[in-house]
């Protein structure tokens, strides 16, 4: 049992192939959510959503290839994630849940819903979920590369103290001036190994399929669009370094023609792709969860 932010978190696991996927769960009476968290990300990406939907009980896994679920053998994928998933709401013996996800989690988290509308009535799909296909003969590897570049370098890294890791998170663009308990447990719940060689628990082939299906599935780029998959799309408006080049604007958003009735999206003003999910933006996904509860 840990403390991330003021909610009481726990720790617990749930079987899924090839072993047992690590979960975070913040316990409450009401009425149950599951969150699905980034690429290079962990579980406690979410603490400060769950500080500010009390009552509501939260449970957000470690995905495979991260963090506690770090051992989990491949194939790696979305469709594995998908499959875990189901296998967690099974193990809960929940029927149905919203789905929260963030960046590549929301496309993980529109995949679900695709495949499995009667599980999965609601989604909230946080600066990721909506993808465009690339031209015929793009390199998945160089475009990865160009989308995530600085975080994928961080899982080659190595760090001599628990101190030094910190230091290189506190001078994140995106994350340092938003410093806090949230953003601190979120970074160190990914921390491994051993001094002077510490690094990220996040597998590379892990990230590398994850993001070839983010980039390049067909199933995956049109599951948002299906008629099963129902919620809202919130997106951030700067990008992953706090750049002014967001993952999406509102012309690429027009563009995906997506239905306004099924799939409504709107910006979250003053937030990037990370922060978007710590105080003060995250007020905006909580309420855009207690709307998909309520819609649910």
């Amino acid at each position: 049992m840990t403390t991330s932010g003021s909610a009481l978190a726990r720790d617990l696991t749930a079987p899924v192939r090839g072993g047992r996927l690590a979960v975070t769960r913040w316990p409450g009476d009401g009425p149950p959510v599951v969150a699905l968290h980034g690429i290079t990300a962990n579980s406690l990406a979410f603490a400060a959503l769950a500080d500010a939907l009390p009552g509501v009980d939260l449970h957000a896994p470690d995905l495979r290839g991260r963090a506690g679920s770090a051992e989990l053998p491949g194939p790696y994928g979305l469709g594995a994630h998908v499959d875990d998933t189901v296998a967690l709401l099974d193990h809960l013996g929940l029927e149905r849940v919203v789905l929260v996800g963030h960046s590549m989690g929301a496309f993980v988290a529109a995949l679900a819903a695709a495949r499995h509308p009667d599980r999965f009535p609601r989604v909230v799909l946080v600066d990721g979920g909506l993808g465009f296909p690339p031209p015929g003969g793009t390199d998945i590897d160089a475009l990865l590369k160009a989308v995530i570049g600085p975080a994928m370098d961080r899982l080659s890294m190595t760090f001599a103290s628990a101190e030094d890791y910190l230091a290189f998170f506190r001078a994140h663009p995106a994350l340092g001036p938003h410093w806090g308990p949230h953003v601190a447990g979120y970074v160190t719940r990914d921390l491994t190994g051993r001094a002077p060689e510490l690094r990220s628990s996040c597998v590379l082939d892990a990230v590398r399929a994850d993001g070839a299906d983010v980039l390049g599935d067909a199933e995956t780029l049109a599951a948002v669009h299906q008629p099963g998959v129902r919620g809202e799309l919130l997106w951030a408006e700067r990008g992953l370094l706090d750049e002014p080049r967001a993952l999406y604007d509102a012309g690429r958003v027009a563009a995906a023609a997506l239905d306004p009735a099924r799939m409504p999206a709107r910006r979250i003003d003053g937030t990037n792709h990370y922060s978007v999910l710590f105080p003060p933006a995250v007020e905006e996904v909580a309420a855009a969860v207690r709307d998909a509860l309520a819609e649910g």
